[in-house]
């Protein structure tokens, strides 16, 4: 399992009501256990013999190495954002543009998009999710980058 993928169920299992969440797949299987309501998940990873040794080391490594430059940004980006209303991503997951990697993104830069109209996708534990217009007006940034992993709550477009 990569270290993204492991990330986004740590964010999940964080957001939601979810006490416990167990996943087994070819490569090994992983637990993830909510303490309390302000607790962090503890990851327990189990893997087969070969990589029992790199898969601690990883999980442990995950949130600290994916959460500092998220951060960062974060802060950078809010001082930056234009004037409009900004599209926010409604879950964890994954940002794409289009249907399909060969196809036409749904929106580009200048596009006059109506309220419901699709903007992008965003994939969470395997599940394509259409996120919408919320507001008609004309595209004028796009902020998430194809393929990339975004946060509850990341800016994604700004519509004026």
């Amino acid at each position: 399992m990569d270290l993204r993928k492991l990330k986004t169920l740590i964010d999940l299992v964080s957001e939601s009501n979810v006490s416990e969440l167990e996943i087994t797949e070819a490569e090994g299987r992983v637990r993830i256990v909510k303490g309390g309501p302000q607790a962090a998940p503890q990851v327990v990873a189990y893997a087969p013999v070969q990589q029992a040794v790199p898969a601690p080391v990883a999980a442990s490594a995950a949130p600290v190495a994916a959460d500092a430059p998220a951060s960062a940004p974060a802060s950078a980006g809010a001082a930056e954002l234009p004037a409009g209303f900004l599209v926010k991503s409604p879950m964890v997951g994954t940002f794409y543009r289009s249907s399909s990697p060969g196809a036409k993104p749904f929106v580009e830069i200048g596009q006059q998009v109506k309220e419901g109209d699709t903007l992008c996708i965003i994939e969470a534990m395997k599940i394509l999710n259409e996120i919408d217009a919320e507001k008609g007006g004309t595209v004028v940034k796009i902020m998430g980058e194809n393929g990339q992993a975004v946060e509850y709550g990341q800016p994604l477009f700004v519509i004026e």
